[in-house]
C-alpha cells in the first residue's frame, strides 16, 4: 500500500481538531503547541479523548472534550518523566557503585574482566566489546589520566568503569555472573532476590530509554517486565499483580529502592501530588489498583 497522506498546515490541524469535536478557545495556545510539540506528538494523548465506536473512517471526540484536557494530560506526562528519570539517575549510580564495590573486594580492581566469572561467553565477550567502545569514546578526566599512565591493564579499574558504563550494559554484566552468590552479594543491599534485582535492571533500562526519548509513559503497557518480589513483605503487597506490564508497579519498585538508597526521600509524596493534580490521567490504564493510596507503602 502506496502513503499517500498530504501534509496539512497547522491552520487546517486547527480545523481539522475543530470538525472532529475539539473545544479549542484560544487558537495561538493551539498553534503553539502545534508548532512545537507537533500535531503527531499530541496525538498520543487526543487518543484516550475519541470515541470509542466512531462512524467507520472517522476519529471523532468524546462531547466535551476540550485542546486544555489534552494539553493537561500531556503536560502530566511530561512531568512523570522527569519523575521517573530522577529516581532511575540514583538507583543506577547506587547500582553501579554496588556493583564495582562486590567485584573489587572480591576479585581485585581488574577482576570483573576475568572470562571465568561470566556464564555465557558469547555474551561477555559483546558486553566486553560494548564497553571497550564506550571507554575509548569517553573523555573523561580519569579515563583520559589512566590511558596516559598505564599501559598495563589496558582497561581501567572497575571503579572508573563504573562511572561510564550504562545502566543497560550493567545489567547485562550482573546478570551474566556465573555464580549466584556475587549476584545475591550485590542484591543483597536492596533486600532483594537476585533473579528480581537483575530483571528490574533489565526492566528500568527500558523505562530509562523511554523516559530519555520522551516517550509516552503515563498509560504505556511494557513489552521489557520485571520479575515481582515475594520479599520483602511490606514491599510485596503494595504491587498490583492484575497489572504487571503497567507503570504502577515499576513506581512501586523506584519508590522502594529510593527508601533503601535514600532515607527520607519525599520522591513518593512527590509522585502522590502528581497524580491527584491531572484528573485526566486514567489511573485503572496506568494499573493503579483501587483506593491505592490506603496502602501503608504509599503512606511510609
Amino acid at each position: 500500500m502506496k502513503f499517500a497522506k498530504p501534509s496539512v498546515s497547522i491552520t487546517d490541524q486547527i480545523a481539522l481538531l475543530r470538525g472532529r469535536g475539539m473545544t479549542i478557545e484560544d487558537t495561538s495556545k493551539a498553534e503553539h503547541y502545534l508548532r512545537h510539540a507537533s500535531y503527531y506528538r499530541l496525538r498520543a494523548y487526543w487518543l484516550t479523548f475519541e470515541q470509542a465506536d466512531p462512524p467507520e473512517g472517522q476519529h471523532l471526540f468524546k462531547e466535551g472534550t476540550t485542546l486544555d484536557q489534552v494539553l493537561d494530560l500531556y503536560i502530566f506526562d511530561r512531568k512523570l518523566r522527569l519523575l521517573v528519570m530522577d529516581a532511575i539517575e540514583r538507583i543506577e549510580v547506587s547500582l553501579r557503585g554496588g556493583w564495582a564495590h562486590h567485584l573489587a573486594m572480591d576479585y581485585g580492581p581488574h577482576g570483573y574482566l576475568d572470562p571465568a566469572l561470566y556464564a555465557n561467553s558469547d555474551h561477555y565477550e559483546k558486553a566486553l566489546a560494548s564497553l571497550v567502545e564506550e571507554l575509548d569514546r569517553s573523555k573523561d578526566t580519569f579515563i583520559v589520566h589512566y590511558r596516559n599512565k598505564y599501559g598495563e591493564p589496558e582497561q581501567p579499574p572497575v571503579w572508573m568503569t563504573a562511572e561510564v558504563i550504562s545502566l543497560g550494559q550493567l545489567s547485562k554484566w550482573m546478570g551474566n555472573l556465573q555464580a549466584r552468590s556475587d549476584r545475591q552479594a550485590i542484591a543483597r543491599a536492596y533486600r532483594l532476590d537476585e533473579r528480581v534485582l537483575v530483571s528490574v535492571a533489565h526492566h528500568l533500562t527500558y523505562v530509562r530509554n523511554i523516559c530519555a526519548h520522551h516517550g509516552r509513559l503515563w498509560n504505556k503497557r511494557f513489552t521489557v517486565a520485571m520479575i515481582l518480589p515475594r520479599n520483602p513483605p511490606d514491599l510485596s503487597i503494595a504491587f498490583n499483580t492484575a497489572a504487571e506490564r503497567k507503570l504502577y508497579n515499576t513506581l512501586v519498585m523506584l519508590g522502594y529502592l529510593l527508601g533503601v538508597i535514600a532515607p527520607g526521600t519525599n520522591w513518593r509524596t512527590e509522585l502522590r501530588e502528581l497524580v491527584a493534580s491531572c484528573q485526566h490521567a486514567d489511573l485503572a490504564a496506568m494499573g493503579f489498583p483501587p483506593n491505592w493510596t490506603n496502602l501503608a507503602f504509599w503512606q511510609t
